[in-house]
């Protein structure tokens, strides 16, 4: 007679379904699968972390690098809130995550029991499956479902279960579900491919924005953007996508992107959107025909009201289309954005190579890049560190990740973590500012017990510098930005790790020098002297916005010196 516990049941579905660790925390509302988990971890690690929303985080981080599916597991009560931070993340940059989530025991859920929440309502919001099981005998095909449906929807999956019910004995092997996902490819029918072809065969000045949605499709993108002749312009999902030195890449758009793009975007008569759902419509052109490429037909004209939309994947659509399109053989358009991007990147080059004190963080990136090995991947958090990564972080053939829609700032060592897991054999590097590492920070000790050999740069202004930047150009004074001092490299070593703090132009290259021939978890960190984010094009609002600020901060201190301001201003005109 066939009598398992549901617990090792389950386990042995993740294994099947090919999940190789989970991250989470033990506690008494989940206990009982963790010892299942235990008993099979040759097969499936569990990776215990200080805090469930870093593990959140790194199974969000790991679906987005790899596109398989990111587990992590919580008790009931506080550790299920813990999880919300990066659930959201997932759900933003539509990642297939799994969260098994403990629950009080069966015969207390709904009697107001001590950590008892409920959960069901909590996680409605950001979950495209969510169900509590009521008895063993639903929770293998509940599971099943969850799988799919994050799969299948690109999104979280919350499964539910009073820890009590891993213990009960599962007494026959029938499912009414199967453990397998079946991806469907999408082509546009041929009729959009034509109309497709027909207006980018009549635009003189096409311009593409590509995002994450092409991570499978570069060499489609790179062949279809040299047969029109089209510079490609990329979200900051898709950063990475392809080299930012590549001769049609004008690098990013919006507050963080360059100024050729800002430009070639506005100068367009035709708009390709593929992979991509960019919400920033001020940085979009004004009454241009749009063509949008995305296998989510509902995402068609979501954002930006196109004139055609190809329901397709984006690697057989541009397939498709390249086959049906005549080559360009020059245009006048690409060729005079792709002078304007070789005279930005020199400007860049010349900040990215200042030896002055105090150090910035354009001179922390150009160090960085003599260290990058190919392939390795780059985890990034958010706030000002997310300008100095997007503009001034060159990358030819390295992976990418951050928080993109959600933009939750502690997202850079928790990518790591899960950069690490996913491709031991490459190197990791986490950049974060002091503000988003401190939320974290306590996960470090987590990549020491790992033996993770990580290498985190920290950003150290002591302050939450893209607050203030905001600030100042609402036309606010400055208020409760400025962070205490901490000395990270301390922190490190305290954890077991190493540390390197910088703290001048002279000491930069040999201490990261040090810190990348370590072969153990490294914290990094540098004090850089506070910078505004310059945006690539300074809107006509910002500019009046920030000389509110500079008056106001004039009649209350009587100063002002802004040298920092008036140097980047000159350099990037």
């Amino acid at each position: 007679m066939f009598e398992k516990r549901t617990g090792e049941v389950i386990t042995q579905q993740l294994i099947d379904w090919g999940v190789d660790h989970i991250y989470g925390m033990p506690g008494d509302s989940i206990n009982e699968l963790i010892d299942d988990l235990r008993k099979r971890q040759e097969e499936i690690s569990f990776m215990q972390i200080r805090h469930e929303e870093t593990g959140a985080l790194a199974a969000s981080a790991y679906a987005k690098l790899t596109g398989k599916l990111g587990v992590t597991l919580s008790i009931a009560g506080p550790g299920a809130v813990h999880l919300l931070n990066g659930l959201y993340d997932a759900k933003a940059d539509k990642a297939p995550v799994l969260a098994l989530v403990g629950q009080v025991q069966s015969e207390e859920v709904g009697t107001g029991a001590f950590q008892e929440i409920n959960l069901e309502r909590m996680f409605d919001d950001v979950a495209v499956f969510n169900k509590r099981a009521a008895t063993e005998e639903q929770l293998p095909d509940l599971l099943n479902q969850a799988i799919k449906e994050a799969y299948t929807n690109k999104g979280v999956s919350v499964l539910i279960v009073p820890d009590d019910l891993f213990a009960k004995k599962q007494t026959s092997e029938v499912m009414l579900t199967s453990g397998e996902h079946y991806k469907p490819e999408m082509i546009p029918k041929p009729a959009h491919l034509k109309e497709a072809r027909s207006l980018i065969e009549q635009a003189e000045k096409p311009i593409i924005l590509a995002g994450q949605g092409t991570k499978d499709a570069q060499n489609e993108l790179i062949d279809f953007a040299e047969k029109i002749k089209a510079p490609i312009i990329l979200s900051l999902l898709g950063k990475g996508m392809i080299p930012d030195n590549h001769p049609y890449c004008l690098g990013q758009l919006g507050q963080i992107g360059t100024k050729p793009a800002y430009h070639a975007m506005k100068e367009t008569d035709l708009l390709i959107l593929i992979g991509t759902q960019f919400p920033y419509r001020d940085f979009l052109p004004e009454d241009v025909p749009a063509i949008q490429i995305d296998n989510k037909p509902d995402n068609l004209g979501k954002y930006y009201p196109i004139k055609l939309g190809l329901a397709g994947d984006s690697k057989e659509t541009l397939q498709a289309l390249s086959e049906l399109i005549s080559p360009v053989e020059k245009r006048s358009y690409l060729e005079y954005y792709q002078e304007k991007m070789n005279d930005w990147r020199i400007a860049i080059q010349e900040e990215k190579r200042s030896t002055e004190d105090p150090l910035h963080a354009p001179q922390v990136m150009y160090e960085l890049e003599k260290h990058m090995e190919p392939g390795a991947v780059i985890s990034g958090d958010v706030g000002n560190v997310t300008v100095w990564l997007a503009r001034f972080l060159h990358l030819v053939n390295q992976k990418f990740v951050l928080s993109g829609w959600l933009a939750t700032m502690g997202s850079g060592l928790p990518g790591a973590i899960a950069a690490k897991k996913a491709y031991p054999e490459k190197q990791v590097i986490g950049v974060s500012g002091d503000g988003g590492f401190s939320m974290v920070m306590h996960d470090f000790v987590t990549a020491v017990k790992y033996d993770l050999p990580i290498k985190m740069i920290v950003l150290n202004n002591s302050k939450i510098g893209m607050i203030k930047y905001e600030q100042e150009q609402m036309g606010h004074l400055n208020y409760a930005t400025n962070l205490g001092e901490v000395d990270f490299s301390k922190f490190a070593e305290a954890c077991g790790g190493e540390g390197y703090r910088i703290e001048s132009y002279e000491e930069l290259a040999p201490k990261m020098k040090q810190a990348f021939v370590s072969n153990k978890p490294v914290i990094i960190d540098v004090a850089i002297e506070d910078q505004a984010p310059l945006p690539g094009k300074i809107g006509y609002q910002s500019a009046v916005n920030f000389s509110k600020y500079i008056v106001k901060n004039f009649f209350e201190s009587g100063s002002l010196d802004l040298p920092d301001m008036k140097k980047s201003i000159q350099r990037l005109r």
